[in-house]
């Protein structure tokens, strides 16, 4: 096939976005330019492409997301969004790119021995991607030694690589508080038992489980995001949800918050006579990177004159990537998007854009990483056909 022009690729995929487990144009597209490769494709909740060179039995996997956000693009660029309410602020576009451009690439220069797997993912950004696929037998069918993913970093210089051993994203829990009470007129308080009370009493009891039961420097963020009632103008509220996210780094860390925040609701609803009920759902667990994997990327950056951070940070955004990683040795990395204009703008806002100019980085990245990981032996030269 004629030479992929990965620019116009990332824009096509930046004018048709779709939300997860909804990607089905995304996927015929992925589909469509694997398998003018050559590329054995699968299909279920994503897409699965297997390359196999020489005769090596170990595997490989690389994983790219799909999906998109529910918000509406501000952007005036020739390729925004065509779906309203719909657009890549994730730079997925660009994921998906970067690794079909480094498929081509090693269809065309197939110098590594042993077989490739590039995992295009669905539904990301609610965490239940991963896990789809996972659950239709994607690392029963199609068993890999490893698995590796990059994401876009805005505000960070233009590919750069960073990473690190260990936790590199935190988990993401959901939680929901319901509050029973007694609603009532709003000039006889003393007569019912106001939700919207005990609720504004509970927010402020949750700002004390950071601050005041964890250690300093645990890295958990508890944000109360909706506050919801039954009340009215001049009607007191019996019934009130909160509703919030929580971050943390660590598991042991993340069931404590748990704990706290049902011995806190326990405590307010019996002191004010009320029943308060906690639900605590963990989607995104930990992202956690094993050593070897990231001392792999690490080498493969610096192999191609990469700016390196090898030990940076953890980030306190989560990742489906996480499940894969929790399955089988992995490494997630960030590769830097800029930082001026739309590609320094933070994920996940309307105005954000990845950069063009990543591209070609992280082909030739995802190409040196396997080839590092992957070498051809003396034995699989000797072998005088590639078997895909």
């Amino acid at each position: 096939m004629p030479p992929i022009d990965l620019i116009a690729l990332r824009h096509e995929f930046h004018r048709m976005p779709e939300l997860g487990f909804a990607e089905e144009s995304t996927k015929a597209r992925v589909v469509g330019i694997l398998e003018d490769l050559g590329i054995e494709t699968h299909i279920g909740a994503g897409v699965v492409g297997v390359l196999k060179r020489g005769t090596g039995n170990r595997a490989i996997g690389l994983r790219a997301d799909m999906d998109a956000l529910s918000i509406q693009e501000a952007s005036s660029h020739d390729y925004v969004s065509q779906t309203p309410g719909v657009m890549h602020a994730c730079g997925h576009d660009g994921h998906m790119t970067m690794l079909l451009g480094a498929a081509a690439a090693l269809v065309d220069e197939p110098d590594f021995d042993g077989t490739v797997l590039f995992i295009f993912q669905p539904n990301e950004e609610h965490g239940l991607g991963a896990q789809a696929m996972i659950a239709e037998g994607l690392l029963d069918r199609f068993p890999v030694e490893e698995i590796y993913a990059i994401h876009n970093l805005p505000a960070a210089p233009v590919g750069q690589v960073s990473t690190r051993p260990g936790q590199i994203c935190s988990s993401e829990s959901l939680f929901e508080i319901l509050i029973e009470g007694q609603g009532g007129h709003a000039s006889m308080p003393q007569v019912g038992r106001d939700a919207i009370t005990i609720g504004a009493e509970i927010v402020q009891a949750l700002q004390t489980i950071v601050s005041r039961k964890l250690a300093p420097g645990a890295g958990v963020v508890v944000s109360v995001t909706e506050f919801l009632t039954d009340g009215q103008r001049n009607v007191l509220p019996g019934v009130a949800t909160l509703k919030g996210d929580v971050r943390a780094r660590m598991p042991e860390d993340r069931e404590k918050v748990a704990q706290l925040m049902r011995q806190l609701a326990d405590g307010i609803g019996a002191a004010h006579g009320v029943s308060i009920s906690v639900t605590f759902n963990t989607e995104f667990i930990e992202t956690i990177n094993a050593p070897q994997q990231t001392r792999a990327v690490v080498d493969a950056a610096r192999a191609l004159g990469l700016e390196t951070e090898g030990n940076r940070d953890p980030m306190s955004f989560s990742e489906d990537f996480a499940h894969f990683s929790a399955a089988v040795p992995g490494c997630f990395l960030l590769l830097g998007n800029g930082q001026e204009g739309p590609c320094g703008q933070p994920l996940h806002s309307n105005d954000y854009d990845f950069n063009d100019d990543i591209v070609p980085i992280g082909v030739a990245f995802w190409e040196q990483l396997v080839r590092d990981r992957l070498p051809v032996t003396k034995h699989a030269k000797s072998v005088d056909k590639p078997i895909l």
